[in-house]
């Protein structure tokens, strides 16, 4: 098990620096991750093994290295009887340059995607899902991450309460009647970078009209930080709720609530192309049977 190569390892190079040249402009191609059985990869192994000594893990899972900043993941199994299932796993930043380490988000059931753009002429960022909890009615999230060139480290995007973006609530409506109906999808801009936008709609019967909340999560072009944009305006919406629930331009997947019937019936009250039946301005109502025309 890795773990138990990684408790062993002997870090004899207490002072062990790295002196990494930092290019103009980082890509994904200058990502890897780490492979413990390599020799070539031991001394960044025992670097981490013993900049992580003092955290809680029960294993070492991954490290993916970029520059002088490591993304390291570990799991987590307070019952040694537990299954692997039951885990939580931490996703670190840990420096190459210092020991220094800090935890960017904690989840289970991590399901890691692809590399994306969120800005452009920027490099991509490593896409993934989460839940908040197994064995359960589960919240899921999503979050990119990328390394932060000026400050030399690994972060995570729409970070709040400890967590990305909410794409999937498990927290039903606090009154009872409500019916809750939810989507959401990465999708990709016309300008080639991906976004993630959730619609959360919410139908109350006779009691009032339904409401909508949609919200879209993504990189401003102009600061490239964070953003979180809520869709409003009812033309805004209905053109948002129609690209969700079609599905057509979405990214690797990453969709969820296009069969509920909100979708159904959105799609079934699009107005449908009739055929034409105006005939051309040159027909005269004269046809000419196969080899007639001369």
């Amino acid at each position: 098990m890795q773990v138990h190569l990684v408790r062993r390892l002997i870090c004899g190079a207490a002072a062990l620096a790295f002196t990494i040249q930092l290019c103009a402009q980082q890509t994904s191609d200058t990502f890897r991750w780490i492979d413990f059985h390599s020799p070539k990869d031991q001394n960044i192994v025992a670097w981490v093994t013993r900049s992580m000594q003092v955290e809680d893990w029960t294993a070492i899972r991954e490290i993916g290295v970029e520059y002088d900043a490591a993304l390291v993941v570990t799991s987590d199994r307070t019952n040694p009887q537990a299954p692997p299932s039951s885990d939580t796993f931490t996703i670190w930043n840990v420096s190459l340059t210092s020991h220094v380490v800090a935890p960017l988000l904690k989840g289970v059931n991590l399901r890691w995607l692809d590399w994306e753009h969120f800005e452009q002429g920027k490099p991509e960022e490593l896409t993934m899902l989460y839940d908040n909890c197994s064995n359960c009615a589960a919240s899921t999230y999503f979050t990119a991450l990328y390394y932060d060139l000026p400050h030399h480290m690994w972060a995570a995007r729409w970070i709040r309460g400890g967590q990305g973006a909410l794409a999937w609530s498990a927290v039903p409506p606090s009154s009872n009647g409500i019916v809750w109906t939810q989507v959401y999808a990465e999708l990709s801009g016309g300008n080639g970078v991906a976004e993630l936008c959730t619609w959360n709609h919410f139908d109350f019967g006779k009691l009032k009209p339904p409401s909508n909340t949609i919200f879209c999560y993504d990189v401003d072009p102009l600061s490239g930080l964070d953003r979180t944009v809520e869709v409003t305006g009812r033309e805004n919406e209905e053109a948002m709720e129609l690209r969700l629930c079609r599905g057509q331009d979405t990214v690797q997947g990453v969709v969820r609530g296009q069969d509920s019937a909100l979708c159904e019936q959105l799609l079934n009250k699009e107005p449908q192309r009739k055929p034409a039946t105006t005939p051309p301005a040159n027909n005269v109502g004269h046809s000419s049977p196969p080899g007639g025309r001369h």
